[in-house]
């Protein structure tokens, strides 16, 4: 049973463990959040961060705890793609139907301000605990120096794992008969470059745009932060041509970026240096379930479903976990097993859908976002949805600008790409495609096909 002034243990003070803290203090539970690495207010960041993209979920959990207006002091609003092709030329490719933007973020400029808001809530934070094991039967944990102790035990009277991809409430939970688990990892990889402000503190690039140099098999991208600089991610293959491996020396480096993408020879001004010193991270995709254990440890966030970041979902998706929990919490105030098991078959589905949308996501960046059919297209669902908007919302739209179900998405969004492949078939697609008679197709089709779209 989760009663007020039971003591609540949260493995892990990121985004997740610190907004989930606040939620959980706000309803006047004693919250202790652990994390094995020290204070991120007091350190310089890794280097390996992919910056944020704050989208309507994200926000709602944040509004809903009363924090949301604190955030957007430090969130630049991005209403649209710049897309920069190999040859120099840049396009524009709104985001929503109806001018919408998504909102880029520092990943450690926020962390530090939700552990500001969660200390200033009431949360207690210690840093620097090493967490090896939890017994999940007494919700204890057990931290240690290393793996072989000796442990100092810490019982609760429920754990939340928000220690990521690599939990290790999840190592214990995995140790259970029937417990189901898998990760995937991406032949590709990711490292962070940097551009900086101009002397005047200003953004050499437009600040307001999500860029994109899409090139296949690889691409870079860039988002601002409120300094002026932007945080640039560069994914490419780990082996291969054009690859991590393959460009391992200065020259290979030059002559790389001159061959494609040279309008950033005077933007990423420390190339050479970034490339080198920051690490060559890892994507990867990893499922499970159960999330919980009877009424004592829950699995939250990336340590429940870590998702590539293709999609710009992960921190939505783990924020709108802990909506979901709290709604719960509300709702069975006296009935922590209930809870936990509604949570978990409420929010699986949904993180599936995600982690599979955001997977496709890279081709679209990748490779679609420089195709004329694909741009066409999202003109050609952006018009309809004007005229016809109770029978169209764009998957994009769905997915980052509503609170719609992740699962829903995906499954209209299957239908409008049938829809869509039949539709870009028409013979003169490209020179006639504002007409009634394209219009009255795509609602021909969605009869057919009975999508309730």
């Amino acid at each position: 049973m989760l009663t007020k002034n039971k003591d609540i243990a949260i493995a892990g003070a990121g985004l997740v463990g610190t907004l989930l803290g606040i939620y959980l203090k706000k309803k006047d539970y004693n919250v202790t959040i652990f994390d094995r690495s020290e204070d991120i207010r007091k350190v310089k960041f890794s280097g390996r961060s992919i910056n944020l993209a704050m989208s309507t979920r994200g926000w709602h959990a944040l509004d809903e705890v009363g924090i949301g207006d604190e955030i957007r002091k430090i969130a630049i609003p991005m209403d649209k793609r710049a897309i920069h092709l190999k040859d120099g030329s840049l396009s524009f490719q709104p985001y929503g139907i109806n001018g919408e933007a998504i909102y880029s973020i520092s990943r450690g400029g926020l962390n530090r301000m939700m552990i500001d808001l969660a200390e200033k809530a009431g949360v207690n934070f210690e840093f620097g605990q090493r967490i090896w094991d939890v017994n999940l039967e007494t919700a204890t944990l057990y931290i240690g120096e290393n793996e072989h102790g000796p442990f100092e035990n810490r019982q609760f009277d429920q754990i939340f794992g928000a220690d990521g991809a690599f939990s290790r409430i999840r190592h214990r939970m995995q140790r259970q008969n029937r417990f189901n688990y898998s990760q995937y990892f991406l032949n590709i990889g990711y490292k962070e470059l940097t551009i900086p402000a101009n002397e005047d503190g200003s953004h050499k690039i437009d600040p307001n745009s999500f860029h994109i140099w899409p090139r296949g098999e690889f691409m870079l991208i860039a988002l601002s932060n409120d300094d002026g600089s932007f945080t640039c991610t560069l994914f490419m293959p780990f082996e291969g041509d054009n690859s991590f491996e393959e460009i391992n020396s200065e020259e290979k480096l030059t002559t790389f970026f001159n061959e494609y993408f040279s309008d950033t020879k005077d933007l990423i001004v420390n190339l050479k240096e970034d490339y080198f010193s920051n690490p060559t991270s890892s994507l990867v995709t990893m499922q499970c379930y159960p999330w919980t254990y009877k009424d004592k440890v829950a699995l939250i966030g990336d340590s429940a479903h870590a998702i590539v970041p293709f999609y710009g979902q992960g921190m939505n998706a783990g924020f709108e976990d802990i909506t979901a929990l709290s709604d719960l919490l509300d709702e069975f105030p006296n009935d922590i097993e209930t809870v936990f098991e509604k949570y978990q078959e409420i929010r699986k589905p949904n993180a599936d859908a995600i982690a599979e949308l955001s997977y496709r996501n890279f081709i679209e960046m990748s490779i679609k976002t420089a195709d004329v059919d694909f741009l066409l297209q999202k003109k050609i669902e952006a018009w309809f949805t004007k005229q016809h908007p109770d029978k169209w919302l764009p998957l994009y739209d769905r997915v980052t600008f509503s609170l719609n179900p992740y699962e829903d998405a995906l499954a209209i969004g299957d239908l409008q790409k049938k829809v869509m492949e039949e539709v870009m078939q028409l013979p003169d697609i490209h020179e006639n495609w504002q007409t009634k008679e394209v219009e009255k197709h795509i609602l021909d089709l969605l009869d057919k096909n009975k999508a309730d779209i």
